[in-house]
């Protein structure tokens, strides 16, 4: 076997997921919103000028291939490490050689780490300078929340782009591309996957492609071929392939089942909740979009008036994600019995949408005085802290102005007469709010 075999050999043996990997901006699959032809990513990777950032995302939904397709469209080093099993000594042997890279060849070096937010602050301490000198453009990947799990100083020199969960339509189309791909995807076997099939991989991964990816790959090589050679994958390949049951409903009665689960939760009707989530389950719906759809029933519908119905329906939507199928169901059917039966105010949701609508109309960014940052302020800014009143100097409430001017007065949160909002009214009227 000669080095030409061998790397054909190694291609092929690939997972479908890795040999389909996007290598342009072209090909790349989702995320119009930041890989558009007027976008600034696009712009910055043609003309070879992006900076230090950091892809932040779901699983699946085209981080690393992101990275890569930077890699492609430059002629720098690219480097790629992975925070698990990467440590301070692993980041000063990139940086030392991206150093001589620069001063040898003028090349510059691009630092892919995945799972970034793994890295502690010893080891993102050991990458700050080198970013801030150039020796490397950092590319981070992470499905966590940058601003919440990594170091500050990392964060805040890197652009964040959040990539969002790929749609059923992205998912489909690319594995349709993958089916008629004789290079690197599956068109070389003589093969006919069914319609049925394809819709529900693209579904069940949840916006995860290399899951679908796999599932197909994994249904067109487990399938038996018929006397003539050919493949053909149905429906209950396609479940088994990706472990997980097709609706036996059509689209339009799913989304009425849903529906009526909803209202049947807003309704205070847990006879009917537990029927209906019973009735998607067992048609194929996935119980952690039910579990979901709980939790913002319990804020959006119950609210105020029983804050422990949020508290009830989280800690239902973790112990499933614990517990699995069908333990699972017991904490979840005891939430939606609790989410049904508490009383309910939608005073949260009427609050957020009042207090969003003049965020966006009025914009007052004239702080009151006494309430600004002392820390930083200006000499002059600084006589008015003695204004501000402590409240636990108070008792811990005392009277004093929080809005700014084009705002003062305005009320958002008005508890109605249901469950703990009596309790909430009794408590102001205590500390004697007017309103």
């Amino acid at each position: 076997m000669d080095l030409f075999d061998f790397v054909k050999e190694k291609q092929v043996s690939a997972p479908l997921a890795e040999r389909m990997r996007a290598k342009t901006l072209s090909e790349f699959i989702g995320q119009e919103h930041i890989v558009s032809e007027t976008g600034l990513l696009r712009r910055a990777i043609k003309l070879d000028r992006l900076g230090s950032c950091i892809f932040w995302g779901p699983p699946g939904c085209g981080k690393t291939t992101l990275a890569n397709v930077i890699a492609n469209g430059t002629d720098g080093n690219f480097v790629k490490l992975n925070a698990v099993n990467s440590g301070v000594a692993d980041v000063k042997k990139v940086i030392e050689d991206a150093q001589n890279a620069q001063k040898l060849y003028g090349k510059k070096t691009y630092l892919l780490l995945d799972e970034c937010h793994r890295f502690n602050k010893t080891q993102s301490d050991s990458l700050l300078p080198a970013i801030e000198r150039g020796d490397i453009i950092f590319i981070g990947s992470t499905t966590e929340n940058p601003y919440a799990s990594m170091t500050p100083a990392i964060v805040s020199r890197c652009r964040v782009f959040e990539l969002k969960k790929l749609s059923e339509e992205n998912i489909k189309g690319a594995l349709i591309k993958a089916l008629n791909d004789k290079q690197n995807g599956l068109g070389g076997y003589n093969l006919v996957v069914e319609d049925d099939a394809l819709n529900h991989i693209a579904r069940a991964a949840a916006g995860d492609l290399r899951v679908a990816y796999n599932a197909l790959e994994l249904a067109c090589l487990t399938t038996t071929p018929d006397n003539d050679g050919k493949i053909t994958v149905t429906l209950k390949d396609a479940e088994e392939s990706i472990q997980q049951k097709a609706l036996s409903f059509d689209e339009n009665l799913y989304y009425d089942i849903l529906s009526a689960f909803c209202k049947s939760l807003r309704g205070s009707d847990s006879n009917a909740a537990l029927y209906y989530m019973q009735r998607l389950i067992k048609g194929g719906c996935d119980p952690l979009l039910l579990a979901r759809r709980l939790v913002v029933h319990s804020a959006e519908d119950v609210g105020m008036a029983d804050p422990n119905a949020l508290v009830v329906a989280t800690n239902a939507l973790i112990a499933y994600q614990n517990l699995g199928y069908p333990e699972g169901l017991i904490p979840l059917s005891e939430a939606v019995i609790y989410v049904c039966e508490a009383e309910k105010s939608n005073t949260v949701v009427q609050a957020m949408y009042s207090a969003g609508e003049d965020a966006l109309k009025v914009k007052d960014d004239n702080i009151p005085p006494h309430l600004k940052n002392y820390e930083f302020a200006s000499r002059e800014d600084k006589k008015n802290k003695a204004n501000y009143k402590y409240p636990h100097d108070f008792g811990g409430y005392v009277e004093q102005q929080y809005l700014p001017d084009a705002l003062k007065g305005k009320v958002y949160y008005q508890p109605k007469n249901n469950g703990y909002e009596n309790v909430v009214k009794e408590i102001r009227k205590k500390k004697g709010k007017k309103d």
